[in-house]
């Protein structure tokens, strides 16, 4: 989710990965009004490298969390999973713990 930021006319005019006291209207990266947005002030390839990167980092969240419930449940089991996967999740859990540790949570960018 992108936290948008309008002007007085309501137009868009800029997009922020957190909220903040002008943006705090969240809108989806699929939503029509945000991809015209995008159309018409992004036009180098690394601004839309950005947004997609952006869309990325919230998916890796969303599947970090789908793994983590399907383990729960006993739907897998974490150590049939190949060692390299065990590997990068348990990374990502020390990334997340010691965020939270030191209140640099990045959580929910989308």
């Amino acid at each position: 989710m992108f936290y948008i930021e309008r002007d007085d006319n309501g137009q868009i005019t800029a997009l922020r990965n957190s909220p903040t006291a002008k943006a705090t209207e969240q809108k989806n990266s699929l939503d029509q009004e945000l991809l015209t947005f995008f159309e018409a002030n992004i036009n180098a390839p690394e601004s839309w490298q950005t947004v997609i990167a952006m869309s990325d980092a919230g998916f890796i969240r969303l599947l970090e969390d789908l793994v983590d419930l399907l383990i729960k449940k006993k739907l897998i089991l974490f150590t049939e999973l190949p060692e390299k996967a065990q590997e990068k999740i348990l990374d990502r859990k020390r990334i997340r713990e010691h965020q939270t540790a030191n209140d640099l949570v990045v959580d929910d960018i989308l």
